[in-house]
């Protein structure tokens, strides 16, 4: 390929090119100058040397005036799947590793669960171009299914990566795992069409906002440790989420949120002080210690309550 290409430069922007191409179904030359300020004649050359290196993965839409891929679509630069949900996520990350810059040792926790990324590449196109899918989703409870649903967002609760959607099924919005989605099949027609009540703008605990009060567990000896982790001012700290993020947000940070702050500090250094903000949040079981109660007028119905005694955290109500 090096032969090919001429410079690390143009196979940086070669691979956003395929990578935007990819992930959004869609692609013209206006991208490639926004990001890499290069202008109209360098980004027609880029087209070009893409479509020399790979001419069966990009078709021209004349309509839309934008290239998309094609059916047979295989990457010539095929990135990590953290890079690219660094980049959906993010908006970086986009090119190919670039060798030599310097930068200080840094380790993560490995990740044991990385998506399909033709899979993804297909559900983030439906996104993109706001069109219903059909999918098969194999569940731990009930089983293998086929649904069609409309893809709306991504969200990483810290451990694995889900997508919000609408369910035609059900009528509702839910959340699913990536990795459980086996296979994704494009509409066609008015199959395809997503109507106003099935996109994000209608999702109720999308575009709800909560502050989530937190401070040092009350059971810990030195409060003012925990303060200092987080960069708490007069000992707290104010969390915006959205509501449909709210339990996995504080499952992942270990918050306890019941009233009576009954959990091990050891375990939960954190406490949610306005605990009440999650009643009626779809998904709030996910929140270690809370009780759940009946969900708002016009929201999805929650699974039924856990007593309050138990402290034990409850699995995720999942599709």
């Amino acid at each position: 390929m090096s032969d090919a290409l001429p410079s690390l430069a143009q196979r940086e922007r070669l691979a956003y090119l395929e990578l935007r191409a990819w992930f959004t179904g869609e692609l013209r030359r206006v991208d490639l100058e926004t990001r890499f300020g290069i202008g109209p004649a360098a980004s027609t050359r880029d087209l070009a040397a893409y479509r020399a290196l790979a001419p069966d993965n990009l078709v021209y839409d004349p309509v839309a005036r934008c290239h998309r891929p094609a059916p047979g679509f295989r990457p010539c630069f095929p990135p990590e799947p953290d890079r690219v949900l660094t980049w959906l996520s993010h908006g970086f990350g986009d090119g190919l590793p670039v060798a030599g810059r310097i930068a200080p040792p840094c380790e993560v926790a490995t990740a044991l669960v990385r998506p399909d990324l033709p899979r993804l590449a297909a559900l983030t196109r439906a996104i993109c171009q706001q069109q219903a899918v059909a999918i098969d989703y194999l569940s731990p409870a009930s089983g293998p299914s086929s649904r069609t649903i409309v893809p709306l967002a991504l969200a990483d609760n810290g451990q694995r990566w889900h997508l919000r959607a609408h369910d035609r099924q059900r009528g509702r919005f839910i959340d699913f795992v990536l990795t459980r989605i086996t296979a994704v099949r494009a509409l066609d027609g008015p199959a395809a069409t997503v109507a106003a009540h099935e996109r994000l703008a209608a999702d109720a605990h999308w575009q709800r906002l909560l502050t989530l009060d937190l401070r040092p567990h009350p059971a810990l000896a030195w409060p003012a440790a925990i303060a200092a982790d987080y960069g708490m001012a007069d000992g707290r700290l104010r969390l915006e989420v959205r509501a449909a993020m709210a339990g996995y947000v504080l499952r992942r940070w270990s918050v306890d949120c019941s009233p009576d702050h009954r959990l091990d500090a050891r375990s939960h250094p954190l406490w949610l002080a306005n605990a009440a903000v999650l009643d009626g949040v779809d998904g709030a079981l996910l929140a270690p210690g809370h009780t759940a109660t009946a969900p708002a007028t016009g929201s999805p119905p929650t699974r039924p309550p856990t007593p309050a005694a138990t402290p034990r955290r409850r699995p995720a109500p999942r599709s």
